[in-house]
């Protein structure tokens, strides 16, 4: 994976194809490719190793030419990332092709073509694909046939988008288990992974569905379905303006996100400003599903499963409703014991992430009363297949290490809790106390933006570190997660969360002088038993940054670094800390000079198992 683009035109498409890697390299950016068709009928092609801007610079040197086009930024499944490995991956001089997922019987079917006298020149699967293409179009068969044919061998997960020299004007492709859309324009069509890397062409897209083979040119568009039945799949046009990222005053995406979060906040519960306003704001027929709920079922994956973990606390202790939460890859691969009424409730970003699509899809009919899913991104995979909606309202998030997706997901989930509240027995007094909060929270994470300076400061003790701890107690322990999990996403310091009275159990054994140790202390009732933790890691001479409400009775003192936080409702407190953590990673990163909005090894949306 991660990220194609395609394009059948009667225009020169180059530019149209790097705009959209562009659009698309904050999912996958390892290396970079394009290969067109020019005048003469010609194979034209471009790799590199790196950025898209290294492929731009090649673009520039000697440009290519043409079109028709696939492009692809890469995220390395299979080979390691260079410029061989990177796509597309071409065939004979004749056939270039771009993949996303996971062939999973690759080798067989390389053991094949080898036999059949095929070279390999990669060490990715994706090469096998456009080898089996190309073996199908040396037999006389048309694109389409030729894709229907290849993609019936193949096994495990695949958006895929080829172009061959003896039909210089069109573009095939596959999806099955990853995302591929269709851009229609005029006298032109498009494909993508993501419909974000086609809004400077057009607004008008269909949405392929799993098994679809779809070919385009200039004047033509057909799509077959699994079994190769011609088939007509809806047009969706989409009139929302083109959201432009800039950076504008800040250095890095990252802190921009961070610091877009009063507003995206805001904007997300504001979707419930209305009376009676808040089941709708989980789709059509929503009220009618919340009457039944009598348990949820939580599924996600990374930061997501974090926010799930969150949601379980709120829901037993402020809805009293049981609650299970399972990182998706496990859920889908296990017997499961099902309790009637549940409701089975998917969290992502992107709306794509395939274990947790893997997830819903696995559900058994009738196992759950209905699906939910909370997306950043509308017309997403998930959000089609659920039958439940809420969108967050983050807006677009470039830097890889979520952000406001995160605190979004933290408000959508505290506003189910109040919808499922207050069907069993919450008070009046309650929702109205929970309500405030809702309101007044962005108020309070822009007094915590306003700590950057104090936090900037904490982050110099974490330079030299090559580990750390972070502590928390209760509904803590899954921020502690989090904010574990942002600094070993872009510092690349290893970083462990464990519950603060767990450290006994062993975690204690790392802990000394080396060890620095990050605790989330608000006052809540838990408080006192915390301090008694802390006091166990100070004794073993560990340094400690402990993250508190201003009034919660701490001090700094000899290797303990006190940050007062806003005082503020118990119920918001885990997304206002959640802000604070987030600016430590930030800053930690950036003192260590990593790339902090591309950290290595990592892509936004992850799409593959």
């Amino acid at each position: 994976m991660c990220g194609i683009v395609a394009a059948a035109a009667r225009r020169e498409v180059s530019e149209i194809l790097l705009e959209g890697l562009r659009r698309l390299e904050y999912r996958g950016y390892d290396s970079a490719g394009m290969a067109l068709i020019d005048n003469e009928r010609n194979l034209q092609l471009h790799k590199q190793q790196g950025k898209v801007s290294e492929l731009e610079k090649a673009q520039r040197l000697q440009p290519v030419l043409g079109c028709t086009g696939v492009a692809h930024t890469r995220w390395a499944t299979h080979g390691e990332p260079s410029g061989v490995n990177a796509h597309p991956h071409i065939s004979g001089q004749r056939v270039a092709l771009v993949h996303n997922g996971i062939i999973e019987n690759h080798e067989a079917l390389r053991r094949e073509l080898l036999d059949q006298g095929y070279e390999f020149a990669s060490g990715t699967d994706t090469e096998v694909v456009v080898h089996l293409l190309h073996r199908e179009l040396a037999a006389g068969k048309n694109m389409l046939q030729a894709m229907q044919s290849t993609a019936r061998v193949l096994e495990g997960a695949y958006a895929l988008a080829a172009i061959d020299t003896e039909h210089p004007d069109q573009v095939v492709a596959a999806r099955q288990g990853s995302p591929l859309v269709v851009g229609v324009g005029i006298g032109e069509n498009f494909l993508a992974s993501d419909q974000l890397a086609l809004r400077q062409v057009t607004d008008r897209f269909i949405f392929l569905e799993e098994g679809d083979i779809v070919l385009i040119s200039p004047a033509e568009l057909q799509v077959v379905d699994r079994h190769g039945e011609p088939v007509e799949r809806p047009l969706t046009s989409i009139s929302a303006a083109v959201e432009v990222v800039e950076l504008g005053a800040y250095d890095h995406y990252m802190l921009k996100e961070i610091h877009e979060q009063p507003q995206a906040l805001a904007a997300t519960f504001a979707q419930a400003s209305g009376p009676g306003q808040l089941d709708e704001c989980f789709g059509a027929g929503a009220a009618e599903v919340f009457d039944r709920v009598q348990g949820v079922q939580i599924v996600a994956c990374g930061t997501s499963y974090h926010a799930g973990m969150v949601a379980r606390y709120w829901l037993e202790e402020l809805a009293g409703i049981a609650c299970e939460v399972e990182v998706a890859s496990e859920f889908r691969y296990r017997r499961r014991v099902g309790h009637a009424g549940t409701l089975l409730v998917t969290i992502s970003q992107s709306g794509e992430t395939a274990d947790t699509l893997a997830a819903l899809r696995d559900a058994r009919q009738g196992e759950f009363v209905a699906s939910l899913v909370i997306a950043n991104v509308d017309n997403s995979s998930l959000v089609r297949e659920s039958e439940l909606v809420f969108l967050t309202q983050a807006g677009m998030e470039i830097g890889v290490a979520s952000t406001k997706a995160f605190t979004t997901q933290l408000v959508a989930l505290l506003m189910l809790t109040l919808a499922l509240g207050r069907r069993r027995g919450m008070t009046p007094q309650k929702q109205r106390e929970i309500t405030a909060a809702l309101q007044a929270l962005p108020d309070y994470v822009q007094q915590t933006l306003v700590l950057d300076t104090a936090i900037e400061s904490l982050s110099d003790a974490f330079i030299p570190r090559h580990h750390a701890l972070f502590l928390g107690r209760g509904i803590y322990y899954p921020i502690a997660m989090e904010g574990a999990l942002k600094l070993k996403e872009i510092s690349y310091i290893h970083a462990e969360a464990y519950p603060a009275g767990e450290l006994k159990h062993g975690p204690l054994a790392l802990v000394d002088n080396d060890m620095p140790v990050v605790a989330v202390a608000p006052g809540d009732e838990l408080l006192e038993k915390l301090k008694s933790n802390l006091e166990e890691v100070r004794s073993r001479g560990a340094e400690l940054f402990v993250f508190a409400d201003r009034q919660a009775g701490f001090a700094s003192e000899p290797r303990v670094q006190i940050l007062p936080m806003p005082h503020c409702p118990e119920v918001i407190k885990p997304i206002v800390y959640t802000v604070a953590l987030q600016l430590l990673s930030y800053h930690v990163a950036l003192q260590k000079g990593t790339d902090v909005d591309k950290p290595r090894n990592l892509a936004k949306s992850v799409t593959v198992e």
